[in-house]
């Protein structure tokens, strides 16, 4: 399994990632820079990781190399970003380094192996989730061959493992040759720290398995499909909403809808109360021009009660061929009523500007890949122009990305400021902006919300409310506040699973209880009161 990028609604990849034997340092140790990361399994990020490697590698610094990034190279890293970039170490990153996410241990085994120009003198040991011939090979043989790492199962090395701290130090060490004669090894290990705790009555479960497979009279109905139905028993017994395991095609549907792209009605939904909420329908879908409103319960699909079962499940009796109609029975309010839906491929928007009075209005759909690319240089081009004031239209949007999120904050809050506070079992921590603003601080900024903004939305208010940069105009938010984790399987199935609840940078409590605006205004179709407002404020310069 693999653990994979962070979402807000979706997921948060925290530290649980690797565990590895701790080899003692030598007495004679040099010091460096990645002695200062903290000796624990919290994930370190990409930066810290080139900083840490380009230091203990004592590779020449020069700031004045040009990067070909868009999005800033925090200064406090950019002369070590510059010289790994130079080696030719940082090309698997793409077109985007991102240097605040976590860093993966196949990323980190390509990067250290690029800096020091090695390649591998053979090809002893083949894993699965390494390409066989591709540059993630030759770091894995490099590093077996220098006895840096090994894997924690003989079929699978875990490249896709997140680094902590207390690795990162491991590793360099051992990069450095500081710990050749312990005899001790950098194992990757696919636990936490904490004991695996055994499944409770797991000789019950075997036993049956075990009679049905042997006595069972219909053998043609023994499949592997009745391991999947246990497996979303065991997570529904939760009794959460928003924690599931989620089959391969419908992890397939998540990912084609966070790229931006789905077929069905176009709606973003939440499984509450035995029935699909509607929370946002996306602009000119299907689910729209049935006159479906966020709120909206969906109790049945073509007369199938939707009713106990998880969020997938429903959603998958929702979707269908493009081109087919499904009947679904609605609950709005006190009224039971039934609408007919075509089904169609809905190219999920995220991004659309227009100006009005010399004011720009920005209207975000959701937090996907498409706002992280795009949202800075559309901003910027905005800010060339000095607009009188910035409405960021943040309705309907049900969240997405946590990165898509800090992109979105990092453009009108200091750099450095705080996104969310991250509330988990293990503790609390920050989630913080990489990048300058691009607004001036003294454009004004009104944001509006309503009953469909959830999740990142949320986040992105909340911030922009609790810093003082930004009014909020409209109706009380969605009031979704918890973080899930995804993790793959090799099936391509997945486990979502909540982890966290996150706060705003106040420490105010959002889950299930939503954020209220400063000023409230209810929605109006036939009039957009709540933009009109917007303006209003703006224009009488009533906002900083």
């Amino acid at each position: 399994m693999r653990i994979v990028r962070a979402t807000i609604g979706w997921s948060l990849t925290l530290a649980t990632a690797l565990a590895f034997a701790l080899p003692g340092p030598s007495a004679f140790a040099a010091t460096y820079w990645f002695d200062r990361l903290p000796q624990s399994d919290a994930p370190i990020s990409r930066g810290d990781f080139i900083r840490a490697a380009i230091d203990a590698l004592e590779i020449p610094t020069d700031a004045r190399t040009s990067l070909p990034y868009r999005r800033p190279v925090p200064s406090a890293i950019k002369p070590f970003v510059a010289a790994a970039y130079t080696r030719g170490a940082l090309k698997h990153f793409g077109d985007e380094l991102f240097p605040g996410r976590p860093i993966t241990t196949g990323d980190a085994l390509q990067m250290l192996v690029a800096i020091q120009g090695l390649d591998a003198k053979g090809k002893s040991r083949t894993f699965p989730d390494v390409p066989p011939g591709s540059a993630l090979d030759n770091a894995v043989q490099a590093a077996l061959e220098k006895g840096w790492i090994e894997p924690g199962r003989p079929n699978r090395f875990g490249v896709d493992r997140v680094m902590s701290g207390k690795a990162t130090r491991i590793l360099l060490r051992k990069v450095l040759g500081e710990d050749d004669d312990t005899g001790e090894k950098i194992v990757i290990r696919f636990t936490n720290n904490v004991s695996r705790k055994p499944l409770p009555r797991q000789e019950l479960l075997q036993s049956i398995w075990y009679l049905i497979n042997e006595q069972y009279l219909y053998k043609e109905k023994i499949t592997d499909d009745a391991v999947l139905k246990a497996a979303e028993a065991l997570v529904q017994s939760l009794e959460d909403p928003y924690t599931a395991y989620v089959r391969p095609a419908k992890t397939e549907v998540y990912q084609s809808r966070i790229q931006g792209r789905v077929t069905g009605i176009g709606a973003q939904v939440e499984y509450t109360d035995n029935a699909l909420v509607i929370v946002a329908p996306f602009p000119n879908s299907p689910a729209k021009k049935a006159g479906l409103q966020a709120g909206d319960q969906i109790l049945f699909a073509d007369g199938v009660s939707l009713a106990g079962m998880t969020v997938e499940g429903a959603v998958s009796k929702v979707r269908g061929p493009e081109g087919s109609t499904v009947v679904l029975t609605v609950r709005r309010g006190s009224q039971t009523f039934d609408v007919s839906v075509v089904r169609a491929v809905v190219a999920v928007p995220e991004i659309d500007t227009s100006w009005m009075q010399g004011i720009a209005v920005v209207h975000l759909f959701q937090f996907g890949e498409r706002t992280e690319r795009e949202l800075r240089p559309t901003l910027q081009e905005i800010a060339r122009q000095e607009p009188r004031g910035i409405v960021l239209d943040l309705r309907n949007n049900p969240g997405g990305l946590l990165d898509a999120a800090e992109v979105v904050l990092s453009n009108f809050l200091p750099q450095g400021s705080v996104v969310a506070r991250i509330v988990g079992r293990d503790g609390e921590y920050a989630e913080e902006t990489d990048d300058p603003p691009v607004i001036p601080e003294k454009t004004p900024v009104v944001v509006l919300v309503n009953k469909g903004s959830a999740s990142a939305s949320e986040i992105v208010a909340g911030a922009l409310q609790d810093a003082g940069r930004a009014v909020l105009v409209g109706e009380k938010t969605f009031g979704k506040g918890t973080v899930q984790q995804i993790i793959d399987f090799h099936d391509g199935s997945s486990l979502r699973m909540t982890v966290a609840e996150w706060l705003t940078p106040s420490g105010r409590k959002i889950n299930k209880e939503g954020i209220e605006p400063d000023f409230t205004v209810r929605g109006d179709e036939e009039r957009d009161a709540q933009l009109v407002k917007a303006l209003d404020l703006i224009s009488a310069r009533t906002i900083r």
